[in-house]
Protein backbone atom coordinates (compact mmCIF):
# COMPACT_ATOMS: atom_id res chain seq x y z
CA UNK A 1 0.00 0.00 0.00
CA UNK A 2 1.10 3.31 -0.72
CA UNK A 3 0.91 6.74 1.01
CA UNK A 4 -1.30 7.99 -1.89
CA UNK A 5 -3.63 5.02 -1.33
CA UNK A 6 -3.93 5.93 2.28
CA UNK A 7 -4.68 9.64 1.82
CA UNK A 8 -7.62 8.94 -1.08
CA UNK A 9 -9.03 6.35 1.28
CA UNK A 10 -9.01 8.43 4.44
CA UNK A 11 -10.65 11.37 2.22
CA UNK A 12 -13.18 9.94 0.57
CA UNK A 13 -14.55 8.11 3.93
CA UNK A 14 -13.96 11.56 5.34
CA UNK A 15 -15.83 14.22 3.20
CA UNK A 16 -13.99 17.51 3.76
CA UNK A 17 -11.58 16.12 5.47
CA UNK A 18 -7.69 16.45 4.34
CA UNK A 19 -5.02 13.60 4.97
CA UNK A 20 -1.44 14.03 4.44
CA UNK A 21 0.57 10.44 5.07
CA UNK A 22 4.33 9.61 4.82
CA UNK A 23 5.38 6.37 4.78
CA UNK A 24 8.15 4.63 2.61
CA UNK A 25 8.29 1.31 3.24
CA UNK A 26 4.69 -0.03 2.22
CA UNK A 27 3.20 -0.97 5.88
CA UNK A 28 4.61 1.87 8.11
CA UNK A 29 2.59 4.86 8.41
CA UNK A 30 2.41 8.61 9.78
CA UNK A 31 -0.48 10.56 9.23
CA UNK A 32 -2.16 14.00 9.87
CA UNK A 33 -5.91 13.85 9.32
CA UNK A 34 -7.66 17.39 9.81
CA UNK A 35 -11.55 17.28 9.61
CA UNK A 36 -14.66 18.84 10.60
CA UNK A 37 -16.17 15.47 11.64
CA UNK A 38 -13.43 15.43 14.82
CA UNK A 39 -14.86 18.27 16.25
CA UNK A 40 -16.23 16.95 19.76
CA UNK A 41 -14.87 13.50 19.93
CA UNK A 42 -12.26 12.46 21.94
CA UNK A 43 -8.54 11.42 20.58
CA UNK A 44 -9.75 7.90 20.92
CA UNK A 45 -13.03 8.91 18.61
CA UNK A 46 -10.98 10.80 15.89
CA UNK A 47 -9.08 7.74 15.35
CA UNK A 48 -11.40 5.27 15.23
CA UNK A 49 -13.27 7.45 12.71
CA UNK A 50 -9.85 7.47 10.83
CA UNK A 51 -9.40 3.49 11.35
CA UNK A 52 -12.55 3.15 9.83
CA UNK A 53 -11.86 5.23 7.14
CA UNK A 54 -9.33 2.43 6.13
CA UNK A 55 -11.69 -0.53 5.99
CA UNK A 56 -9.74 -2.84 7.44
CA UNK A 57 -6.38 -2.66 6.21
CA UNK A 58 -5.03 -2.38 9.60
CA UNK A 59 -6.57 -5.77 11.03
CA UNK A 60 -5.82 -7.52 7.36
CA UNK A 61 -1.69 -5.97 8.07
CA UNK A 62 -2.00 -4.46 4.56
CA UNK A 63 -0.80 -1.63 6.93
CA UNK A 64 0.62 -2.77 9.76
CA UNK A 65 1.26 0.44 11.40
CA UNK A 66 0.07 4.15 11.42
CA UNK A 67 1.26 6.90 13.49
CA UNK A 68 -1.57 9.14 13.60
CA UNK A 69 -2.48 12.61 14.62
CA UNK A 70 -6.02 14.21 14.02
CA UNK A 71 -7.03 18.10 14.43
CA UNK A 72 -10.17 19.86 13.69
CA UNK A 73 -9.77 22.49 10.98
CA UNK A 74 -9.56 24.75 14.14
CA UNK A 75 -6.85 23.41 15.83
CA UNK A 76 -5.04 22.85 13.14
CA UNK A 77 -5.15 26.80 12.29
CA UNK A 78 -3.42 27.62 15.76
CA UNK A 79 -0.52 25.41 15.40
CA UNK A 80 2.75 27.13 15.30
CA UNK A 81 3.91 27.68 11.59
Amino acid sequence: MQSQDIERLIEEQLPGARAMVRGDDGVHFEAIVVSADFAGKSLLQQHRLVYAALGGRMEREEIHALALKTYTPDAWQRLPA
